[in-house]
C-alpha cells in the first residue's frame, strides 16, 4: 500500500513540464487552489545521467529545489510530491534515485516515457521507450530496487500510431504504481486532439490485467468541470493538468468565477518576485516571459500589457511595468 491506494477520486495533478513546474510556479498554483481532489504535484524532468554527473549535478538538481514556502503549503494542503526523472540506462536511474532518496523528501517517483522531443528520442529514452519494452521494464525494475518511494510511468498510446493495447499491456506488466497515459502518440508531440478512446481502453486493460494499478488520464483538458466528465466517461482514476493551466492559473480552484485583470496582474506579480527572490541569477529571467500568456489574457489592455512584458529588461523592469497597471509598492507585492 502506498498513498497511491489513499487519493480522492478523480485526483487532479499538475504535469511535470520544462522550465514551467519549477518550486516557484508549484506554490503559485497551490496558494491558488482549492479543490480538494487536487493532491498531485510533479517536478520537472530530471535528467538521471545529470545528476550522476558530478560536475554538472549542481545545475540538474535546481530542478529538485522545494523552498520552505512551498513545502509549508504542500503540508497544509496534504499533497504529494514527485519527482520526475528521465533516462536511458537502468543503472543510472538505480543510482540516481538512491541520491534523491537520501538527499531530498519526495513522496514518489515517476519515470519520463512520454516526451516526444526528438533529440531526446534519439538517445533512446522518454517516448523512446514505447518501442524498447525491455529496456522500459528494465529501468522499472532498477527504480523500484533503488528506494521505498512508489515508482509511476508517464507515458503516451504509441510512437508512430495508436497502440495502446500493446504498449499499456507491457507497461501493465512491469507493475508501476501507477500510469499516466497522455492520449496521443509520439508522432503527434502536441498536434491533434488527445484519444479519451485510448485512455478509456487503457482502463479497460487495466482492470483486466492488474486492478490496483492507477491510471491517470492526460490531454486537452481544459477545466475542472470537464475533468470529472472525462474521468466519468473513461473510468480513470485521475487526471493530469498540463496545458490546461496556461489558460487558467486558479484551474484547481473550486470557484471558478472570471478572475478581474487586478487579481491576474497581482499574482503575476508575485510570481515575479518568488522567481527574483530563491532564483536570482541562477536562472534566466527571461523564463517569466512564457508565463506572460497565463495571466495577461482575456481583459482590455492584455494584449498591449503582454507585449509590453515580454520586453522587459530584467526582473525590475518587470514589476515595475505591472506596477503602473496595478498601483502596488514592492513591498505589499512581497506580502501577498
Amino acid at each position: 500500500m502506498t498513498f497511491w491506494n489513499n487519493l480522492p477520486h478523480p485526483v487532479f495533478a499538475l504535469a511535470p513540464m520544462e522550465d514551467v513546474t519549477d518550486t516557484v510556479f508549484r506554490e503559485i498554483v497551490l496558494s491558488s487552489s482549492s479543490l480538494p481532489e487536487f493532491k498531485l504535484l510533479f517536478t520537472e524532468f530530471t535528467s538521471v545521467d545529470g545528476l550522476m554527473d558530478k560536475r554538472g549535478r549542481n545545475a540538474v538538481a535546481q530542478r529538485l529545489i522545494v523552498q520552505e514556502s512551498e513545502q509549508a503549503l504542500i503540508h497544509k494542503n496534504r499533497v504529494k510530491l514527485i519527482a520526475q526523472i528521465w533516462g536511458s540506462e537502468p543503472e543510472n536511474y538505480f543510482q540516481a534515485i538512491q541520491y534523491i532518496h537520501q538527499h531530498y523528501q519526495f513522496d514518489g517517483i515517476d519515470i519520463n516515457m512520454g516526451c516526444p522531443v526528438k533529440k531526446i528520442v534519439k538517445n533512446n529514452a522518454c517516448s523512446a521507450l514505447i518501442n524498447d519494452p525491455v529496456r522500459a521494464g528494465e529501468i522499472i525494475a532498477a527504480a523500484k530496487d533503488a528506494s521505498p518511494l512508489p515508482v509511476s510511468v508517464k507515458t503516451r498510446t504509441g510512437f508512430l500510431k495508436h497502440e495502446t493495447e500493446r504498449w499499456i499491456t507491457q507497461l501493465l506488466l512491469f507493475s508501476p504504481a501507477a500510469i499516466t497515459l497522455h492520449g496521443r502518440y509520439q508522432r503527434q508531440m502536441s498536434d491533434g486532439k488527445a484519444s479519451w478512446d485510448e485512455i478509456k481502453k487503457a482502463v479497460e486493460l487495466r482492470n483486466t490485467i492488474a486492478p490496483d494499478i492507477k491510471i491517470l488520464g492526460n490531454g486537452d483538458v481544459f477545466s475542472a468541470a470537464q475533468g470529472f466528465e472525462l474521468a466519468q466517461f473513461s473510468g480513470v482514476d485521475g487526471l493530469m493538468i498540463g496545458r490546461g493551466i496556461f489558460s487558467n492559473p486558479w484551474f484547481f480552484n473550486m470557484h471558478q468565477e472570471e478572475k478581474s485583470p487586478e487579481e491576474k496582474v497581482k499574482l503575476l506579480i508575485k510570481h515575479v518576485h518568488l522567481f527574483k527572490n530563491l532564483w536570482q541569477r541562477k536562472r534566466n529571467p527571461m523564463i517569466l516571459k512564457r508565463f506572460a500568456k497565463v495571466y495577461l489574457n482575456s481583459f482590455a489592455g492584455a494584449s498591449e500589457l503582454r507585449n509590453n512584458f515580454m520586453q522587459a529588461a530584467d526582473y525590475d523592469d518587470m514589476i515595475h511595468l505591472l506596477s503602473q497597471f496595478i498601483p502596488i509598492d514592492q513591498q505589499q507585492a512581497n506580502q501577498q
